[in-house]
């Protein structure tokens, strides 16, 4: 019988997405017709992403049934938000600048707070989430480019069978579980994450169309597609299917000339500014159900994006920037660099041809949190399937699975298309000429950024609990220390943590630095005993700690206050009656660009998450913008004030993603003066990804190793003193016994370790082999080779720091509606020919 064909419509943007979702999902914007409540917002039609939640759950489905059930985000108290945010403020600012900007928040809490405060509350009342539309206004107001921008990446850990550890084996397997993770969502089958037994919000979905049953591959810059899942979303082809599949499309790929096929590389495009990018996807469209407009309409469909590339990553840093920006590799004159097999504006699970894998998203409709529960699940049912192979009774992640593609009847899998079709785009001038200078302007972005990591294996989230530490707060005055230590100054850090526990909650920001962490990074550089260092420790990691619940509450003082602002810039743009510039906001700059990434663990308990946060001036609001306006409505103090400023440019932007099936994750820097930095900690190691642009990155994270085993030197010399700080309880047991009934088992002599004195004198005299631990040379290293500065330790830093002074959605189709929609598809792309496997 003939092939029928499936028509593939064009997504709705974002704003129609939010326009037409129920209320228990986003709220419905109001006002003109531009995006959300927001006058002069005008959404690209690329940023397509499906965030609704189905208004009734299926019958017995549990990923959304606690939804209605979740609590709202409370609006914070203005005068205990004003109050924390001055306390953020204080170690930040001098004593002058600091008096300026309490007098700007007392004259906002007597003229403008109040009454924006009431209009909030008056606002919210609609509304789902009280930050939820301004959160989103953020993201699609921020004209640069997502690449380096705004997406993160992942870091996959290798995997664990051997077999699968090489690129087509290993995309196989990594596709299958994530089928299997979106039929799971469908069918509302995924356990929804929780904090404590508390579920968490699942406000946002990774999958755009709902209908999608086909992927997009992405080969030397050619894009391949063809379907996986059938009409109730059961997985229609196997592992081994997939397989073949993968090879066919690498084998057809390398037909064509890399320096050839990057002259055609269209996903580049998606590299480019917002307005840029929007204008060409009005190119490509231009003729409805032309050949691109058909091309577009199936990546922009897609499951998710397949990117397969050709390089093998040496180093963990080659490996972090190939899953974040791609390789930057220009060949007479012609970039070929991996930066060409990108589409920025989907999910993207990106496998190297040694087998190394990762994952880089477009945040702005979706939580990092939701692509960490993905990334965690689909790398447990890789070892979960393949255990199934060794004891078939070995248990699934999923409450049920898709039946046996090998033994389903093919007539069963409907209209699909299993071949893999590779789509040839209408090359015209204008798009050769956009491919051209989008990848002149990614690679000048590549270049301006750099990349390193750490991973420490010195100890982890163990030894730091067994010195009663909080791991995230003992890490975060880690990277204190080290910028302190390197440049004599504390900077503004920012550290989000998860709201989810409400209804549509994203992220709150975490203040890292405090007035207690200021007196540790000081204290710990000057001559000061291990005691006393190790007492400003303990007092800044409980300072963070206290912060971090209450900002997991909702009450922090930056989404607070940031509405705020956004609620008066909305009045006086209604009052003025004038768009403020061409898309109603000034557009930051490079520099501008922020990634406040952080990152829980689902099942963790976790209140930490990955999220991009944008300070109001890189939102694409300003407080310079259309002057005119300003003339009559004068910016409130608070907003006006240098300290405003100061708050939302971040220098240390850190996150914190606590998960074992990651090796790294990262994003780029937030500022041009700034470090991105992001961390897992695990059991017995910490992994850093640090980028920033050209700012010494190495020599930081070199600083930061020297003081994460510096300080592990100084809790030793004060837990010599409280014998062992922590024993498990197979340890306890031992000690407790006086004698042993049996014979056999008294014999021998008890090894309970060295002492460090006793172990210092073994290093000092040299070992049998001539060779020390990275432990055993942590126990010798002195003072002196902290950071290669030891004058550190004798004071003198801290008096020559004293001597400067103070100056520092879904209508789902009926079955005739969709098979006159089957018959009217016509094939897109050139079918290939299956090899063999």
């Amino acid at each position: 019988m003939p092939t029928q064909v499936r028509i593939f419509a064009m997504p709705k943007s974002l704003g129609e997405t939010l326009a037409s979702t129920s209320p228990t999902s986003l709220p419905k914007p109001t006002g003109q017709a531009t995006n959300g409540d927001t006058p002069g917002l005008k959404v690209s039609p690329y940023m397509s992403v499906a965030m609704a939640i189905p208004e009734e759950s299926k019958d017995g489905g549990v990923t959304f049934a606690a939804q209605d059930s979740l609590p709202k985000l409370p609006i914070p108290d203005l005068e205990s938000s004003c109050r924390r945010y001055l306390a953020a403020l204080k170690p930040l600012q001098g004593r002058r600048e600091h008096t300026e900007t309490r007098l700007a928040v007392e004259d906002f809490l007597k003229s403008d707070g109040p009454d924006l405060q009431e209009k909030l509350q008056n606002y919210a009342l609609g509304k789902s989430s009280f930050i939820e539309q301004f959160w989103y206004d953020s993201y699609l107001n921020f004209d640069n480019p997502v690449v380096l921008n705004l997406n993160p990446f992942f870091l996959l850990e290798d995997d664990p069978t051997p077999a699968r550890n090489n690129q087509v084996t290993r995309a196989a397997s990594l596709v299958v579980s994530a089928l299997e993770f979106v039929r799971a969502v469908r069918r509302e089958e995924l356990p929804p994450d929780n904090i404590r037994g508390k579920p968490l919000c699942h406000g946002c979905q990774i999958e755009q169309d709902p209908d999608s049953k086909h992927i997009v591959v992405l080969c030397h810059g050619q894009f391949y597609w063809f379907d996986v899942l059938d009409d109730n979303s059961d997985l229609i082809m196997s592992e081994r299917d997939v397989a073949i599949n993968l090879q066919t499309i690498i084998d057809d790929a390398v037909q064509t000339p890399i320096q050839e096929a990057a002259k055609g590389a269209l996903g580049i495009l998606s590299t480019e500014n917002r307005k840029i990018w929007s204008g060409l996807r009005e190119v490509l469209t231009r003729e409805e159900r032309s050949n691109n407009a058909d091309c577009l309409g199936i990546v922009d469909s897609a499951l998710f994006v397949l990117c397969l590339d050709y390089t093998e990553p040496a180093t963990a840093a080659e490996l972090c920037q190939n899953m974040l920006c791609g390789t930057n590799e220009v060949v007479k004159g012609v970039q070929i660099g991996t930066c060409i097999n990108r589409w920025y504006d989907k999910l993207q699970i990106i496998v190297c041809k040694n087998g190394s894998a990762g994952i880089n998203f477009e945040h702005t409709g979706v939580d990092g949190h939701t692509v960490l529960r993905f990334a965690s699940d689909v790398y447990t049912d890789t070892i979960l399937r393949f255990a199934r192979t060794i004891n078939g009774q070995a248990p699934s992640l999923w409450k049920t699975t898709s039946p046996d593609p090998s033994k389903r009847d093919p007539e069963s899998f409907g209209d699909v298309n299993t071949t893999p079709h590779k789509l040839e785009w209408d090359m015209i001038p204008e798009l050769n000429v956009a491919v051209r200078f989008a990848e002149t302007r990614l690679a000048d972005l590549i270049s301006q950024n750099e990349f390193e990591c750490l991973d420490f294996s010195g100890y982890g989230k163990n030894f730091i609990t067994s010195m009663g530490f909080s791991p995230d707060a003992f890490v975060q005055m880690a990277f204190q220390a080290a910028y302190y230590g390197l440049y004599g100054r504390v900077e503004c850090t920012y550290e989000p943590a998860m709201t989810k526990a409400y209804l549509h909650g994203r992220t709150e920001a975490i203040r890292s630095v405090t007035t207690e962490s200021v007196n540790f990074v000081q204290t710990f550089w000057a001559d000061n005993p291990a005691e006393t260092k190790v007492e400003a420790l303990r007092k800044a990691c409980e300072q963070h700690v206290n912060s971090t619940r209450l900002c997991a509450k909702g009450e922090g003082c930056d989404r607070h206050l940031y509405a705020l602002f956004c609620l008066w810039q909305r009045y006086v743009d209604e009052q003025t009656s004038q768009a403020p510039s061409s898309d109603g906001f000034s557009s930051p700059t490079d520099n501008g660009s922020t990634l406040e990434s952080v990152v829980g663990s689902p099942g963790n308990d976790s209140i930490n998450s990955i999220d991009i946060d944008m300070s109001p001036r890189q939102r694409g609001y300003s407080t310079t913008s259309n002057p005119r306006s300003r003339d009559f409505h004068p910016v409130p103090a608070v907003f006006a004030d240098a300290g405003w400023d100061r708050l939302n440019t971040t220098i240390l932007s850190t996150s914190n993603c606590g998960n074992p099936s990651l090796r790294q994750f990262g994003f780029g820097p937030t500022s041009g003066d700034g470090f991105g930095i992001g961390y897992i900690i695990k059991d017995e190691g910490i992994n850093i990804c640090v980028s920033s642009k050209h700012r010494q990155t190495k020599r930081f994270v070199d600083a930061l190793e020297s003081y994460l085993l510096e300080i592990r030197r100084v809790l030793r010399i004060t837990g010599r003193k409280a014998a062992t700080a922590k024993q498990t309880r197979a340890r306890e047991i031992d000690p407790a016994k006086v004698k042993t009934s049996n014979r056999l088992k008294a014999r021998g002599r008890m090894i309970t370790g060295l002492d460090n004195n006793a172990m210092r004198l073994r290093l000092t005299n040299g070992s049998s082999t001539g060779t020390r631990s990275p432990t055993e040379e942590s126990l010798l290293m002195s003072d002196d080779e902290l950071g290669g500065y030891g004058f550190f330790d004798a004071g003198m830093l801290l008096q020559a720091l004293k001597a400067r002074g103070d100056a520092f959605d879904h209508n789902e189709a009926k079955p005739s509606e969709r098979a006159a929609a089957n018959a009217k598809r016509r094939d897109v792309g050139k079918k290939l020919r299956l090899v063999e496997y």
